[in-house]
């Protein structure tokens, strides 16, 4: 019997997912890569003895790259040296006040109580809280490819569906459990995980509270791209074939079927499935010259708005900043007013909150003795069409530069001996998110219920995709997931057609 052919565009993360689980279910895969190497936006970069990861720089809910290695009987420990990381997160106000965020609840509640003398009872409820939100998840959003509300239904009762919070907000139920600013503030940001507005996104995203908190945050020695290296070693042991620098051009039809691609020098590959990790709507956008495709993208973008794009200084600096951690916050000092500029306005917020991750806190390999490696996140909005050079990306480094240094990194520019930044301009060019977002689609309420684009592709019979702007999500484990539940519904829809 000849094995039917599985082709995979894209070696990001959920690409790479999605072809080690077809592998296992039995198909021929080959990928097929634009650049010259693996793991799309998660990367790496190296100058003047620094190291740098220039994507997700925090790894939860590691349990997903551990199903992924034991689907095909490997031990994900023996291919990505995974550790925990405490503190979790150090937080800094406008206002001078500083938190530490820790998985251990007697001393994170001693931190909360610098802001709030009763956060104790409110700190268990907003646990408790998401813990529930976690394990509902567990039933359905963890383990099918969703479409929507109708694909939800099939796995919870009225019950546990309004338990879900279907009528709230995230920031709705902060609100309700902290009815404290900085709490509220720190709390609010943890959906910045999947690139989503809390004063937008539905209540059940409060998860991800106890994603972090009950289940821990993670690092990889020798730097996060090590779960794309480890991931392709997993891939040349199970002999799927991986084409580099080998951008695609367009998809091969013959009506409503697709029956391969074909590369930019020309190069015909045929397949029998074709999972595309280039994003939905770029992928209608540019892969298919139709005008079906073109109102199919036109149609999705109005309800699966892109996610938040960002400012990313990769900083070599030949001092330490001692009062700082592996993770660090910034935050602005208006949240909502923040938020409304990047998703209401459509504008880089004058005050951002900054994300800043020095992976040598935890690994001395990644900076020279005595220099920290800042991997500084600003998240800006997604590129509209037509928005490219836009923004004057060199004036916005100097407004982060000077919220750092007003809130006690004295010194920064004078420090600073390697520098390389990326813009969102950079990062659509590439990998090809929709306006250069991070992290796929955002998750809104009232657009589209927290739902992401469905993974069968609604126009071709034979085509899927995976990544951030389909379930569950974007970030490191969403999309890690997402080739998982993506094989097993190609592998669902397959016996459904061999049963009639």
């Amino acid at each position: 019997m000849v094995k039917k052919k599985a082709l995979v565009i894209g070696a990001g993360l959920a690409g790479m997912s999605a072809a080690i689980r077809l592998k296992a279910d039995g198909y021929d895969v080959q990928i097929i890569e634009k650049n010259g190497n693996v793991g799309g936006k998660l990367n790496q970069r190296k100058g003047k003895g620094f190291t740098f990861d220039t994507g997700p720089s925090i790894l939860t809910m590691p349990w997903v790259l551990e199903q992924l290695f034991s689907s095909v009987h490997r031990r994900v420990e023996d291919y990505i040296p995974i550790k925990r990381i405490e503190p979790q997160w150090r937080t800094f106000f406008e206002d001078g006040v500083q938190l530490d965020v820790t998985s251990d609840l007697p001393t994170l509640i001693s931190e909360m109580k610098k802001v709030d003398t009763g956060s104790s009872k409110s700190m268990t409820d907003l646990i408790n809280y998401s813990e529930k939100m976690y394990e509902l998840c567990m039933k359905s959003f963890y383990k099918y490819s969703l479409a929507d509300l109708k694909d939800l239904k099939k796995y919870h009762t009225l019950k546990e569906l309004m338990a879900m919070d279907p009528l709230s907000t995230v920031a709705d139920s902060t609100k309700k459990r902290l009815n404290n600013h900085h709490l509220e503030q720190l709390f609010n940001f943890f959906v910045m995980y999947v690139g989503s507005n809390p004063y937008q996104a539905p209540a059940i995203l409060n998860q991800l509270i106890y994603v972090q908190l009950g289940l821990g945050i993670h690092y990889v020695k020798g730097g996060m791209y090590n779960i794309a290296v480890g991931m392709k070693r997993l891939l040349d042991e199970l002999r799927v074939d991986i084409q580099l620098n080998s951008p695609v051009d367009h998809l091969v039809l013959d009506g409503t079927n697709v029956t391969g691609i074909r590369t930019v020098d020309g190069t015909l590959y045929e397949a029998d499935v074709v999972v595309s990790n280039l994003e939905a709507i770029p992928a209608y956008r540019t892969l298919v010259s139709s005008n079906q495709a073109k109102k199919e993208a036109k149609k999705l973008n109005k309800t699966f708005i892109p996610s938040v794009s960002g400012l990313v200084l990769l900083l070599g600096t030949n001092r330490k900043y001692e009062n700082l951690k592996h993770h660090n916050f910034f935050f602005s000092k208006d949240p909502k007013r923040e938020f409304e500029d990047i998703f209401e306005k459509g504008i880089p917020s004058d005050d951002p909150t900054v994300y800043i991750g020095i992976s040598a806190r935890s690994d001395d390999t990644q900076a020279p003795e005595g220099k920290d490696n800042l991997f500084v996140l600003t998240h800006v909005p997604a590129l509209k069409e037509g928005e490219q050079g836009r923004w004057d990306w060199e004036s916005y480094r100097e407004l982060i530069l000077n919220k750092l240094e007003r809130m006690g990194m004295e010194g920064i520019r004078d420090s600073i001996e390697y520098e390389y930044r990326f813009t969102p301009e950079d990062l659509e060019e590439l990998y090809g998110p929709n306006g250069g977002s991070i992290y796929g689609v955002a998750s809104d309420k009232k657009k589209n219920s927290g739902f992401k684009i469905p993974a069968k592709s609604e126009l071709y019979e034979n085509l899927y995709f995976v990544g951030g702007s389909t379930h569950p999500g974007g970030g490191v484990p969403m999309v890690t997931l997402s080739g998982q539940l993506t094989a097993d519904l190609i592998k669902q829809n397959e016996a459904a057609e061999v049963k009639a």
